[in-house]
């Protein structure tokens, strides 16, 4: 379980390199816009457990509650294409008292060209009433610990692309 250090340093960012792979692609050899997704959530999944030291489904079992997605917004760049190196970054860019906002942006091998950026957000609800309820405790914690301040108010993902793109 997750517990916080006011002494140690929580990465904002995972960061996870894949290939992209030949059953996953269209026949024009590109990434299926589809599978993204599964390249996205698998490659957080796999990178938060090594920087945190907390599995989602300690959270679930303690708390008794979830987060359950409902938006997605995703613009495909560049296609990703079969056989090639990328990389995943994910980070929480922002959070209040129930929900989160995730940004999953995959860029080349050498992070030199943005492929795609998405946006999910989620809403925590309690598995019990089936109803949106407060971050608590360890949950409050970590979103805390690893959370970056972006203003989404003032924000369009047109306006992120841009700003990654002049990162790269």
């Amino acid at each position: 379980m997750f517990e916080f250090d006011k002494e140690k340093h929580y990465p904002k960012e995972t960061e996870s390199r894949v290939v992209v792979r030949f059953q996953d692609c269209d026949p024009l050899q590109h990434l299926n816009n589809a599978k993204y997704f599964d390249y996205f959530f698998n490659a957080r999944e796999d990178q938060v457990p090594k920087l945190y030291g907390v599995e989602m489904i300690d959270f679930i079992r303690k708390y008794k509650a979830a987060w359950v997605v409902y938006n997605h917004t995703i613009s495909y760049v560049r296609p990703a294409r079969v056989g090639e190196w990328v990389r995943i970054m994910s980070r929480v860019i922002w959070h209040d008292h129930q929900t989160v906002l995730i940004e999953y942006y995959m860029t080349d091998d050498n992070k030199e060209e943005l492929k795609t950026l998405l946006w999910t957000t989620m809403r925590y609800v309690d598995m019990k009433e089936g109803k949106s309820t407060e971050h608590t405790g360890a949950v409050k914690d970590f979103l805390m610990a690893v959370s970056e301040s972006i203003d989404i108010q003032k924000m369009t993902v047109k306006d992120r692309i841009k700003e990654i793109k002049s990162k790269l």
